[in-house]
């Protein structure tokens, strides 16, 4: 009797304290095996980039075959402007269509730093926080977890909303003040996806790639964009125009003990398809993908090209001056 009683009580004792109960562990454990065991997946969503008081808005398209495929779509949704990062067995790419051009990285990407919409992503940065806050709601699992932007240190954390059948549904990217800088919104995911042979290759995205660029091409520069963020003890000493064979250029040089050359000129559409080797990493700065290294800065917005070169900003200072500079449409 006194052996019922006492095996009576350790069952009441594991039921109150929860045994069997379906925790945060168990949801990463199962959230990797559902991700490593996919062969390929397909997402599609919506991405926000708050920008001070600008938003930019994108539709994203993302592609992953195994081992390490990947293909991404980031339209922008005020003028229908695509660009598209491929990782292939050659390389990391990002084509611009509208101008019948792509950039050639050699870029750990995407596995550098954090990405909002990449599974693999989202599931490293689950694993890498020993500190990382768990909450259940009625719909959700909920994960706080700390970020790795390198170029862009304001962000700090990241919230991850996850519905019970464990698919990611939406990300929040939040700054030091709890501002969210960065919103992903996944409507649809399929993780049982299969591609053609050849959907990875540059060659089939460059011949398949839609262009309803709503931005025209122009040839002369009407005003010049000065950044908002300059370093303390820096200021533009010289503004320059050159004449190009096709369109204008201005440089302008920043003096002081932070000093750095920002380089704005218009370009036009390629006649042929071309691929440009580049060093540094794909990084998404204001509403575009350009890239970024220790020295320098680059990005093409609204058929104007930008180019910031330093030797004394470090990569964080080179990509708040890019991101401080408006881009819009200031042409003739």
């Amino acid at each position: 009797m006194k052996k019922l009683i006492f095996w009576g009580l350790i069952i009441t004792l594991l039921l109150l304290t929860g045994c069997g109960k379906y925790d945060d562990k168990d949801i990463v454990k199962d959230l990797t095996k559902k991700i490593e065991n996919s062969k390929g997946y397909y997402i599609e969503g919506k991405m926000e980039i708050i920008n001070n008081e600008d938003i930019y808005k994108y539709d994203v398209k993302v592609s992953y075959q195994e081992p390490e495929l990947f293909r991404v779509s980031l339209r922008n949704k005020a003028n229908e402007h695509e660009q598209i990062i491929i990782k292939n067995e050659e390389g990391v790419y990002v084509l611009t269509p509208s101008l019948n051009k792509s950039f050639k990285f050699q870029s750990e990407w995407p596995y550098n730093n954090s990405q909002v919409y990449l599974l693999q992503a989202l599931l490293k940065d689950l694993k890498n926080d020993n500190q990382k806050i768990f909450e259940e709601t009625e719909n959700y699992y909920v994960f706080t977890t700390k970020v790795n932007y390198p170029n862009n240190r304001r962000l700090t954390k990241q919230i991850m909303y996850i519905d019970k059948d464990l698919n990611f549904k939406e990300i929040h990217v939040l700054d030091d003040q709890n501002n969210i800088e960065i919103k992903m919104i996944i409507d649809k995911m399929d993780m049982k996806a299969t591609f053609k042979s050849n959907y990875f290759a540059l060659s089939e995205n460059m011949t398949t790639a839609i262009v309803e660029d709503k931005v025209k091409p122009v040839s002369e520069i009407d005003n010049i964009v000065y950044p908002m963020y300059i370093p303390d003890n820096t200021n533009l000493t010289a503004q320059d125009f050159v004449d190009k064979t096709e369109g204008e250029r201005v440089i302008l040089t920043f003096e002081g003990e932070k000093p750095f050359v920002l380089v704005e000129e218009t370009i036009s559409k390629e006649a042929e398809w071309i691929t440009v080797p580049t060093y540094g990493d794909p990084a998404l700065i204001i509403d575009t993908i350009g890239y970024i290294n220790d020295n320098s800065v680059s990005w093409i917005s609204n058929y104007m090209e930008y180019y910031i070169a330093s030797d004394t900003l470090t990569k964080p200072e080179l990509y708040e001056v890019a991101r401080s500079i408006n881009s819009l449409p200031v042409f003739k």
